[in-house]
């Protein structure tokens, strides 16, 4: 008799091991079925299979979420307003609060999937907003327009979507770059943001750079050249590098205390004998002066603005 019960208690052991294996297979690929890992700039993040609750935490998102479609369930704000420039892509998103600090308990409210952030957090910011959902950090960087466009359609299964405007805007900037080539040779083109009532330029990776010195080949400023973040110059230095070509970007909102700082600048004597102000080829805001620069929203509609204003 206790032959036989060792063999049932050995069977039922065997059985209840088996249930318990399956069960914990079944729990993993529950698991796998959930969730994906997607990987943007070298780095692997594990969201929500079908993430739907989106939040754009970064001018950058916003920027590509406009271009794909993609209505975010949240987004940062400017004195409490979203960009006019990205139409109605915002209509269904609640402001999350400040683009350096998004309020984390707006964000729990909101119950996002995923949350497009940006390199430039601190990294306490960042920590906070991981724990409500998973953060991908879109760069800031320019050069990176292409990675942070794919991420989102990827996360949106909008991946055809997204190649076909990359693909669209480079056959474009191609056909452009030789028509530039022809028409300015070596002239030096120049764009600057007048930020706090100064002249500042950026890295020759950064903002609106990429476009004129690596889309379209133009000669680069060794000012540009040594710059290793935004930086301010004189009006003094401008007039050193005598650009022959100036894009220059104003937003009330950067300069509340020096709202006329342009119109200051625009009546000194050292502006007026600058080459591009002489020879009449000074543009200003040619694209609202708020758009990031180094996105496929902004890249596309610089393009057209400079073929534009160049006669291209």
């Amino acid at each position: 008799m206790l032959g036989i019960m060792l063999v049932i208690a050995v069977a039922c052991g065997k059985e209840e091991s088996a249930n318990t294996d399956e069960n914990s297979a079944a729990s993993e690929e529950a698991s796998s079925d959930t969730t994906k890992t997607i990987t943007f700039l070298d780095k692997d993040y594990e969201i929500p299979s079908n993430s739907t609750k989106i939040v754009a935490a970064s001018q950058e998102a916003m920027e590509d979420s406009a271009v794909l479609g993609v209505k975010p369930v949240g987004a940062v704000a400017t004195g409490g307003e979203f960009p006019a420039f990205l139409g109605d892509s915002m209509s269904e998103a609640e402001e999350i609060g400040d683009k350096f600090q998004p309020s984390t308990e707006k964000l729990l409210q909101l119950k996002p999937d995923v949350i497009l952030g940006t390199s430039k957090f601190q990294a306490d910011v960042a920590d906070s907003l991981n724990k409500v959902a998973p953060m991908i950090p879109i760069s800031h960087i320019s050069t990176h327009w292409k990675d942070n466009l794919l991420v989102l359609a990827e996360i949106t299964n909008k991946t055809e979507e997204a190649e076909k405007y990359i693909s669209d805007y480079e056959a474009n900037a191609k056909e452009t770059k030789t028509a530039v080539t022809e028409k300015l040779g070596d002239k030096e083109v120049l764009m600057f943001r007048v930020r706090n009532g100064s002249i500042t330029i950026y890295p020759e990776s950064v903002y609106f750079n990429p476009v004129l010195y690596t889309d379209l080949g133009l000669t680069v400023p060794e000012e540009v050249k040594a710059a290793k973040a935004q930086e301010q110059i004189s009006l003094e230095k401008l007039a050193e590098m005598n650009p022959d070509y100036l894009f220059v970007q104003f937003e009330d909102s950067e300069n509340q205390e020096n709202k006329d700082a342009l119109k200051d600048l625009e009546s000194n004597a050292i502006w007026k004998n600058l080459n591009a102000v002489k020879d009449g080829h000074v543009y200003e805001n040619v694209i609202d002066p708020m758009a990031a620069g180094g996105t496929a929203w902004s890249k596309t509609n610089f393009l057209a603005a400079f073929k534009k204003e160049l006669g291209l």
